[in-house]
């Protein structure tokens, strides 16, 4: 046994690894090299063997504390007893709850153990729509109508699937359980595995003679309207979930959901971020000056605002309140940020440009000539700028 690795190497754990943590190093490992996930993979197989072996080891406090010890050399001599891989003895290692999830996983059965019945009652499927609100809707909410297809028991016959004057018979294969069990043999003997019945796929039943209107399904589809209340707050991609308005559910359960993803549109003058709207408002040269009321537009309508004089252009003013509803709590809103943009006119009459150079001079910003000399003495005239080049340069900035 020389050759022998270090088992707790073999699994990938410390020494001071408790139980669960041996238990799910080894599943990990035997989900990797199990033979029936390695067909043929001699290397595989021996890595399998090695992790059972290190695990039967380890997972047995009397074996652990030999190994502690003693080592591999505590299983030598016929320590280990007799069978096994390699005489090593697996009596008493506890692999069963292991191997029942592993084979669960492998060969698609839930295992026997804990399992719940296929033909069991079960939630059926959701229905999934979207719907297109506009930006306002979705600030402080609003009713929509969908037009949605459901299944509805068919009313020929009451939702069994059978030829009225004829019933569903007991599935002769499954019994009517709807599960069948199919075994699998393994290193550790044989392994049963349940499985959906394939002839009545679950259901325990059999239809012979199918409803003519249905088709054998119980359900026929309808085309109903349905009232949606979109949240105050609600944002775009978000969904509205309308329980039990879906997919009708099996062997008695409960109908799935209906799933409304709401599309809020784009708005023209507003933008949104979580719970706050931004926007743009522009202002004139002279309300920027001297100061001025501006009526800014908000989801609330038009609000007042006093520009202060001397307000820059790309000033940000904050509206406290005037944002989006909060999803959770529809009395809490966010914040309307507002940026104020100075606009240049465009074209001006003689009038008003005489107006704009007397205001000018007024504010002693009139063109003046001014001397500079250079490094060298030499001097030269620099016109300085008035108020109205300043504010020209501000823009084409």
């Amino acid at each position: 046994m020389a050759d022998k690795r270090d088992y707790y190497e073999v699994l990938g754990v410390d020494k001071g690894a408790d139980d669960a943590a041996l238990k799910k190093a080894y599943r990990a490992l035997a989900k990797k090299y199990h033979p029936d996930m390695n067909p043929g993979d001699a290397d595989a197989e021996k890595k399998f063997k090695e992790a059972s072996e290190a695990y039967a080891v380890l997972s047995d406090p009397d074996k652990r504390r030999q190994y502690d010890q003693f080592g591999h050399a505590a299983f030598e001599n016929g320590g280990g007893g007799a069978g096994g891989y390699g005489g090593f003895d697996f009596n008493g290692a506890d692999f069963g709850d292991i191997f029942g999830d592993i084979f669960g996983d492998l060969f698609g059965g839930g295992g026997r153990r804990g399992g719940r019945a296929s033909n069991g009652p079960m939630k059926g499927a959701n229905i999934r729509k979207s719907v297109r609100i506009t930006f306002e809707e979705a600030v402080f909410g609003c009713e929509k109508e969908l037009d949605v297809v459901i299944k509805d028991p068919c009313p020929t016959c009451n939702g069994t699937g059978a030829k009225p004057g004829t019933s569903p018979e007991t599935c002769p294969k499954c019994g009517g359980k709807g599960q069948v069990v199919y075994t699998q043999q393994s290193f550790f003997g044989t392994v049963q595995n349940v499985q959906p019945c394939p002839d009545c796929h679950g259901t325990g039943k059999i239809i012979k003679e199918k409803c003519s209107d249905c088709g054998g399904t119980g359900y026929v589809s309808n085309r109903k309207k349905i009232s949606v209340s979109i949240p105050a707050g609600i944002d775009n991609g978000q969904s509205v979930r309308i329980r039990e308005k879906g997919e009708p559910g099996v062997n008695g359960g409960p109908r799935g959901d209906l799933l409304v993803e709401v599309v809020v549109s784009r708005h023209p003058i507003f933008q949104r971020q979580d719970m706050h709207i931004f926007s743009t408002s522009p202002i004139t040269f002279a309300q920027a000056a001297l100061g001025a009321d501006i009526r800014i537009k908000t989801v609330d309508g038009e609000v007042i605002y006093n520009v202060k004089p001397g307000t820059k252009t790309d000033t940000k003013v904050r509206l406290k309140g005037k944002g989006v509803p909060s999803l959770r709590n529809s009395q809490t809103r966010g914040d309307h940020y507002v940026t104020l943009v100075i606009q240049t006119p465009e074209k001006l009459s003689a009038e008003a440009k005489e107006a704009l150079r007397r205001f000018d001079e007024l504010a002693g910003n009139s063109l003046k000539m001014t001397e500079h000399a250079d490094s060298a003495g030499n001097k030269s005239t620099k016109k300085k700028k008035g108020f109205m080049d300043k504010m020209k340069d501000a823009f084409e900035e």
